[in-house]
């Protein structure tokens, strides 16, 4: 199987939400057969890691299979959260777009477009 690596906003989408300096972040594949690829490469190990600069000390993911999701709880990644922080992204929002920037390899044929 030919497979290419390409940044994860390629092959999925993701949203942000936050309570206190937790940040919660949804990933959901375009294509439900990505799932099974993005879980063998997205793990908690890796998405603890591109976050650790931030100051985030754990990092749980909730697979959600029958949704073809995933959705990952990165806690103290808000340097304080929206009231204790001076950062620009107080709500942590753009963290969503942190986590699409990983590289990923996938079969070439489960590309779009």
């Amino acid at each position: 199987m030919d497979r290419i690596d390409v940044p994860l906003h390629a092959v999925a989408h993701s949203r942000a939400g936050d309570k206190g300096n937790r940040s919660n972040l949804s990933l959901i594949p375009y294509d439900p057969a990505l799932y099974p690829i993005l879980a063998e490469q997205v793990t908690e190990e890796r998405v603890l890691a591109l976050f650790a600069h931030r100051g985030a000390t754990r990092c749980t993911r909730y697979d959600l299979p029958r949704l073809a999701a995933f959705n990952f709880v990165v806690d103290d990644v808000l340097e304080g959260g929206v009231n204790g922080s001076l950062n620009l992204d107080g709500h942590g929002k753009t963290q969503s777009f942190r986590l699409l920037s990983l590289t990923v390899s996938v079969p070439r044929e489960l590309l779009q477009g």
